[in-house]
């Protein structure tokens, strides 16, 4: 699925690429709106229809992303919060060995991700991946989301690299879609990122289950 011949540097997502996207899933829309409930003394179906709406209101931005936004919107630790479900952070089938494959390829590999700072330093104490990479750019350094063009533009300041000769594998259509109007050549999607829900049809780009299907030659 990837030719392996024309690529210099695969920039990889994390959360639903490497990382399964329960843990997130089940901190937003689980965890928070109990945490929140107990917090405004509200009945969590309750909560979980106000925060539903407020999480709409900045989806997509550098808001919705950020641990210090929510801290302060929602008078929750969010950090706090995410290390008390640490435990359901976990690797996708694969991913140590596509890392491990792709290193032996000679290839650099880049992590790129809309996740805070904060919340990268947790996943990375439970998720081993991050001496695999070369290079981790989080999108809050860039002051763009990854749904943005301008993200794929300003990466070039911090990690220059050859739009022609590049692979991006990312969970998201917007990011897919804003990387493919920036000119990276490669892009491939992921059919499953969150291993509790049903996997997604194939959209306009190549698709994944798991990361070992781009690990042939």
């Amino acid at each position: 699925m990837i030719a392996w011949d024309r690529v210099d540097t695969v920039l990889l997502d994390m959360d639903g690429t490497l990382l399964d996207l329960h843990f997130d899933n089940h901190f937003w829309q689980e965890h928070v709106p109990r945490r929140y409930a107990e917090r405004h003394a509200l009945e969590v179906a309750t909560a979980r229809a106000e925060l539903s709406a407020r999480y709409k209101r900045v989806e997509g931005t550098l808001d919705w992303y950020c641990v210090d936004y929510w801290t302060r919107e929602l008078d929750l630790d969010i950090a706090q919060l995410k290390r008390e479900v640490a435990h359901l952070v976990a690797l996708r089938p694969d991913a140590l060995d596509f890392l491990a494959a792709t290193r032996a390829r000679d290839k650099r590999l880049v992590l790129v991700t809309n996740a805070h700072r904060k919340a990268l330093a947790i996943k990375l104490d439970r998720a081993p991946i991050a001496d695999y990479f070369d290079r981790i750019v989080c999108s809050h350094e860039l002051s763009s989301p990854k749904e943005r063009i301008e993200f794929w533009e300003r990466l070039q300041n911090v990690e220059p690299y050859n739009a022609a000769a590049s692979v991006l594998i990312d969970d998201s259509l917007p990011v897919l879609r804003a990387a493919r109007s920036y000119g990276i050549a490669q892009l491939i999607a992921v059919k499953q990122p969150d291993s509790r829900l049903p996997e997604r049809p194939p959209a306009e780009f190549p698709a994944i289950l798991n990361l070992a299907e781009l690990m042939s030659v």
